[in-house]
């Protein structure tokens, strides 16, 4: 069953204009609309599967963030990202934070970063909804796993909370942020991590571009967009950080969208390239941006 966003999540206006129609190339093969709201410019598919329905379009053995053991040489390529992605995300979580203490991964798929965290003396504690991943991160990193609600949790409780490639996938948009931000301790650190709409390989690649990944993907940010929903919640943002593989990665996926238009590596390495080169020159608009943000 379908529900339709009547209002903007971020400025909540109603006025929306119809961006482009993406089809689901990973599971259903249905197509869904992105739309875009002429107020703040923010874009969200709508309408979208609800939250009792969306569970099916998660149905894949090759959805990596919830299986490790997918196969496939871009789930291949996947792993090697995180292999060298997640020590970076450690020490910028070890620099931003105000200590090393408590930490909430919000999201923690197959638990990957948390394992890393609690390894580099971090107490960690992890939220994931997918049982199948839930499960492994649990084997993972060695303690039990939330999945029911945040309420469990006292606030004011955490010195990090982070997210990684989840709140574009959250229904409760501004309900969620609201409990997260509850959670923080005062001198808190939120640590964001979302694609970028306005990154070169988002506008070349068009309906094809891999990180719309529709109807999984309810939003689609942007560094304003962004900015001004963690505004909301009286969050400011005190860095945005790449993370340059995404381009790569996300570059391949789209190739493979493509179907018999598609490129090889070297097209990947050109399209990766560009998108990053471009990001440097235009205020890192870069494939994925780290956002980190702090209660104002």
């Amino acid at each position: 069953m379908y529900e339709r966003v009547e209002k903007c999540p971020v400025c909540g206006k109603s006025d929306f204009r119809n961006k482009l129609v993406v089809e689901d190339k990973s599971v259903s093969k249905e197509s869904f609309a992105i739309v875009q709201c002429a107020g703040c410019t923010f874009q969200f598919t709508n309408p979208r599967p609800g939250v009792a329905d969306i569970g099916r379009y998660y149905e894949s053995e090759d959805y990596v963030s919830h299986n490790s053991a997918a196969t496939g040489v871009i789930n291949q390529a996947y792993r090697v990202a995180r292999f060298f992605t997640m020590r970076r995300k450690v020490a910028l979580l070890n620099k931003r934070a105000p200590r090393k203490g408590k930490l909430l991964d919000y999201g923690c798929g197959t638990g990957h970063f948390l394992a890393a965290a609690r390894t580099n003396g971090w107490q960690v504690y992890g939220y994931e909804p997918s049982p199948r991943a839930r499960e492994e991160a649990t084997r993972r990193v060695g303690q039990p796993i939330g999945s029911e609600s945040l309420v469990s949790f006292k606030q004011g409780s955490f010195d990090a909370i982070t997210l990684w490639h989840v709140l574009e996938h959250v229904h409760t948009l501004n309900e969620t942020l609201q409990q997260l931000v509850s959670l923080l301790k005062p001198d808190g650190v939120l640590i964001i991590a979302v694609p970028n709409v306005e990154s070169l390989d988002a506008q070349h690649y068009r309906q094809d571009w891999a990180a719309y990944d529709v109807p999984r993907h309810l939003y689609h940010f942007s560094p304003k967009t962004m900015t001004q929903l963690l505004k909301k919640h009286k969050l400011t943002v005190s860095e945005m950080l790449p993370l340059p593989l995404d381009a790569y990665y996300v570059s391949m996926l789209s190739e493979k969208h493509r179907a018999e238009r598609g490129g090889g590596l070297l097209t990947v390495l050109k399209a990766g390239y560009k998108s990053n080169k471009f990001a440097e020159e235009h205020d890192g608009l870069y494939s994925s941006v780290i956002y980190v943000a702090a209660q104002r």
